[in-house]
């Protein structure tokens, strides 16, 4: 099985903000989570289960900053994946070429 992953308090209360904010979905996709797991965590700070307490200035700039990192990665990486589909499909029109150009030099031969 594969491991559960851990996130820290601090990312859960930062991440419970952006939900607030943005919704759930469009939360969960910005931080690239499940939405599951974000969903989980709303339930159980709105039964009160799931204790957050105040943070200090100094803590609350750190996660800003992680905060703004993760959504820098997060469009890097989307970006990179737009190139690399971009790139696919290119491939698959490139061999789709030649393909039908080896058919046709086959078809000259016979």
């Amino acid at each position: 099985m594969g491991q559960v992953k851990q996130y820290s308090r601090e990312y859960k209360e930062e991440a419970l903000k952006l939900a607030e904010e943005k919704g759930c979905k469009n939360a969960s996709e910005e931080l690239g989570i499940s939405y599951n797991t974000l969903y989980g965590w709303v339930k159980e700070a709105r039964k009160g289960n799931l204790h957050l307490g105040k943070r200090s200035d100094s803590n609350v700039s750190k996660l800003e900053e992680e905060l703004q990192q993760l959504r820098r990665t997060n469009k890097e990486l989307a970006k990179e994946n737009k190139r690399f589909q971009e790139e696919n499909e290119f491939l698959a029109e490139a061999t789709a070429f030649f393909a039908a150009s080896r058919q046709k030099s086959a078809k000259k031969k016979e």
